[in-house]
């Protein structure tokens, strides 16, 4: 099978591994480079020549907004899918109007990934074809729903609202793309990985699992008190 060529272009390092990990666990795709910014990004585009690129919004020197409008002028030939914690209406409509194959939202799961990126495999073969399309091919390519269930059932992760008092939706997504990027962590790994004092890192690692987002089990060691390890789903 020939490999689909991915870019990563993602400021925070940790975030960048999470999906390069996630996107080298799927058949048919291969992650041939990163980079921390739109400015790096491009460049890097007309380098290496992706078919694919994972582009967060939040970005510094250069936005994935800005970004994104000016591959579009430059007229690269490459798909890009936004992976980003952005979820205003307006951020929305202007990558929706510069044509993305897809918007993840952080926190993001394995399967959310995995389902739009088996689905672009699909895309890509029916766009390969030179033959007229039925209506039903073209309601496949248009109107995707791969992973609506996926999104739904992480909302309430993404509403600011629906955490407990004195949670931050930033410092949850940092707990969660931690543990997805190691084989469990106790909570003190997570405070030191994360930057987070210990007791905070415990309140969060508490919520997720009691949120069924984590798994929970309890080591014991040689000497001393057993340690809770936390492990990402």
């Amino acid at each position: 099978m020939m490999q689909t060529k991915v870019l990563l272009i993602e400021d925070d390092p940790m975030v960048r591994e999470v999906n390069r990990q996630f996107i080298e666990k799927i058949a048919g795709f291969e992650v041939i480079g990163q980079a921390s910014n739109g400015v790096v990004g491009i460049a890097q585009i007309q380098k290496l020549k992706p078919e694919l690129v994972f582009m967060d919004i939040f970005m510094p020197e250069q936005d994935g907004v800005t970004s994104l409008r000016k591959i579009r002028e430059l007229k690269l030939p490459v798909d890009v899918i936004t992976v980003t914690a952005a979820n205003d209406m307006e951020t929305v409509k202007q990558v929706l109007h510069l044509g993305v194959f897809d918007y993840i939202m952080k926190p993001f799961s394995f399967e959310r990934v995995q389902g739009t990126l088996e689905n672009y495999l699909r895309f890509k073969k029916q766009m390969q074809t030179e033959r007229e399309l039925t209506q039903g091919e073209l309601d496949q390519l248009f109107h995707y729903q791969g992973g609506h269930n996926e999104v739904q059932q992480s909302n309430d992760l993404r509403s600011e609202k629906s955490l407990p008092k004195g949670f931050n939706r930033a410092t949850l997504e940092k707990v969660v793309h931690y543990l997805q990027s190691v084989e469990g962590a106790s909570a003190e790994e997570v405070a030191s990985g994360v930057g987070i004092a210990r007791v905070t890192a415990r309140r969060y690692l508490d919520y997720l699992e009691k949120q069924e987002k984590i798994t929970m089990d309890v080591h014991y060691g040689g000497i001393g008190r057993p340690v809770n390890y936390y492990f990402s789903k």
